[in-house]
C-alpha cells in the first residue's frame, strides 16, 4: 500500500467530503469546517446536537434523510448531489486507468434488492480513518455491539443502551499489565492505529510502525505489545483473528514490509513468518484454515498453504493494488478487492477465471464481508455505496446502500442480524446499522 507523502496529501484533498463544501455550494454548513480534536470539550454540544440529528428507522419512514441532511434547507437536491459526486469523485489508482478497463467483464446485476433495512444511525459515534486505503476500522461481536476507531480512541458502541464506551485510548502510553515472552513492556506511545480486529473478546490494534496492541475485552489493562519489524515500511494492513487447528485463539498481521505473520495467542508467540515480493495489504483464511488467500501491491493476488507459505496458485484479472479478501463459510468461494473498482468472486477449485466480477460506482472496494450463514456479501466502496449481495442466487441481484462520507470499515454481526457501517465525514460523520429484513419486521418501531 501507499505511503508516501504526497500519496498522502491527494488523499487528504480529495478524499474528505468536507472539502466538496465550497464545490458544491452548499448553503450553510454542511459536509462540514474543522472537527475539534479535543471531544471533551464539546461532549455537552455533541449530545445536544445528537439528540436532534440522529436517525431512527421510523423517522426514516416518514421522510427524514438517513444522515439527518437538510436537503430541503440546502441549495442543491439530493439527487443532484450525488450525480456531481459520482462525476467529481476520483478513484485512487497506483495503475493509471485501471478502472477503466474491466467493463467488459463485469456482471449486470439488477438493483432493488432489500435484504437489510435502515434501522438507526448515530451521531454520538465519530468512525475516523487514518489512512486512506486502509478501511477495516468497524468489527461487530453481536447485533448490538460495535467497536470503532475515533481519532486515538478504540470505542465500544451499545446500539442497545445507546451508550459508547472507551475501549482503549492510544494517544498517550500504552505499555502490557502482563508479562509474556517476546512482549515489549515499555510499549508504545502515541500509536497511529492504521487497522483493527475484533472477534469474541479479543481486540487487536495495528499501527504504522508494525505495533501490535492486543487487549482481551474481559480483562483490565492491555495484554500483549509487539512490533513485526523495524523496518521503515513497517504499516501494518490488515489483522485477521481466528481459531487454530488445536482450538487455540490466532491471528495474522499483513504488513507493507511484505510479510506475514501468525501468532498463536494461547502462548502469545509468533509461530510463522513468511515473506512476499511486494507489500501485503489483505489476507484472510479459508474456514479449514488450510489455505491463505494474499493480496497486496500487485494486481495478483496468490492463495498460500498456510503451514509452509508457499504459492499454491497465482490469481490473475485484477488490474490495480489490491486491498480486501475475504472467504464464504463454504470453504471455496472467496472475494477480492481492488483499486480497479472491482471485487472478483473466485471458486478455489477452478481459478481459471473469476466466477462473478461486480463493479463499484465510485472507486476501489476497500473491505469485503460474507454473513456467516453465507446468504449474503457486502463490498464497501471507499465512500457512499455498500452493496450488499445475494449470494446464493448468484450475485445476480444487490442492495445498494447509498448515502455520503468516507468509509472507515463494515461489519455484520456474527448472527448476521445487524450490519454496521461506519462514515467519516467532518460534519455527518457516524455509525450507520442496518439489521436484516425478517418475516416479523413489523415489530421495529
Amino acid at each position: 500500500m501507499s505511503n508516501q507523502e504526497e500519496e498522502m496529501d491527494y488523499a487528504n484533498a480529495d478524499y474528505e467530503m468536507g472539502e466538496f463544501e465550497e464545490d458544491m455550494y452548499f448553503a450553510g454548513r454542511i459536509m462540514g469546517d474543522t472537527e475539534s480534536e479535543d471531544d471533551d470539550d464539546d461532549d455537552e454540544h455533541d449530545y445536544l446536537d445528537n439528540k436532534i440529528t440522529d436517525t431512527s428507522a421510523a423517522e426514516a419512514r416518514k421522510g427524514k434523510d438517513i444522515q439527518g441532511i437538510p436537503w430541503d434547507r440546502l441549495s442543491i437536491s439530493r439527487k443532484k448531489y450525488r450525480q456531481t459526486r459520482l462525476d467529481q469523485y476520483k478513484n485512487y489508482e497506483n495503475i493509471p486507468q485501471s478502472g477503466e478497463g474491466t467493463e467488459k467483464e463485469c456482471k449486470l446485476t439488477r438493483k432493488g434488492g432489500v435484504y437489510y433495512e435502515f434501522w438507526q444511525n448515530t451521531r454520538s459515534v465519530k468512525s475516523t480513518i487514518l489512512h486512506f486505503q486502509l478501511r477495516n476500522l468497524v468489527w461487530s461481536t453481536s447485533k448490538h455491539d460495535v467497536y470503532l476507531m475515533s481519532h486515538y480512541s478504540i470505542i465500544h458502541w451499545s446500539s442497545l443502551s445507546s451508550k459508547k464506551t472507551e475501549v482503549l485510548n492510544v494517544s498517550g502510553h500504552v505499555a502490557p499489565s502482563e508479562k509474556h515472552p517476546g512482549s515489549l513492556l515499555e510499549g508504545f506511545s502515541q500509536t497511529q492505529v492504521s487497522t483493527l480486529a475484533v472477534r469474541d473478546n479479543l481486540l487487536i490494534a495495528g499501527g504504522f510502525q508494525g505495533e501490535l496492541i492486543c487487549k482481551y475485552l474481559d480483562r483490565p489493562g492491555v495484554s500483549f505489545c509487539t512490533r513485526t519489524t523495524y523496518d521503515d515500511n513497517a504499516i501494518t494492513n490488515a489483522i485477521e483473528i481466528y481459531d487454530g487447528p488445536s482450538g487455540a485463539i490466532h491471528f495474522t498481521a499483513s504488513n507493507n514490509d511484505c510479510g506475514v505473520r501468525d501468532f498463536d495467542m494461547e502462548r502469545f508467540q509468533l509461530v510463522n513468518h513468511f515473506s512476499y515480493p511486494w507489500p501485503v495489504n489483505h489476507t484472510s483464511l479459508s474456514p479449514d484454515s488450510k489455505i491463505i488467500a494474499i493480496v497486496g501491491d500487485n494486481p495478483d493476488g496468490m492463495l498460500v498453504d498456510s503451514q509452509t507459505g508457499k504459492t499454491i496458485a497465482p490469481l490473475h484479472g485484477h488490474l490495480d493494488f489490491s486491498f480486501a479478501s475475504a472467504w464464504h463459510p463454504n470453504g471455496y468461494i472467496f472475494a477480492t478487492g481492488n483499486q480497479d473498482k472491482t471485487c472478483r468472486v473466485w471458486d478455489a477449485r477452478n481459478l481459471s477465471k473469476s466466477v462473478a466480477v461486480l463493479k463499484g460506482n465510485l472507486g476501489a472496494i476497500r473491505s469485503i464481508r460474507f454473513t456467516s450463514d453465507g446468504q449474503f456479501m457486502a463490498m464497501a466502496e471507499p465512500a457512499d455505496f455498500v452493496h450488499v449481495y445475494d449470494v446464493k442466487n448468484g450475485y445476480d441481484k444487490e442492495q445498494e446502500i447509498d448515502f455520503f462520507g468516507e468509509i472507515s470499515g463494515v461489519s455484520f454481526s456474527p448472527d448476521t442480524d445487524s450490519l454496521f457501517i461506519g462514515v467519516w465525514d467532518r460534519t455527518y460523520g457516524s455509525l450507520l446499522q442496518y439489521n436484516r429484513c425478517r418475516n416479523y419486521s413489523y415489530l421495529d418501531f
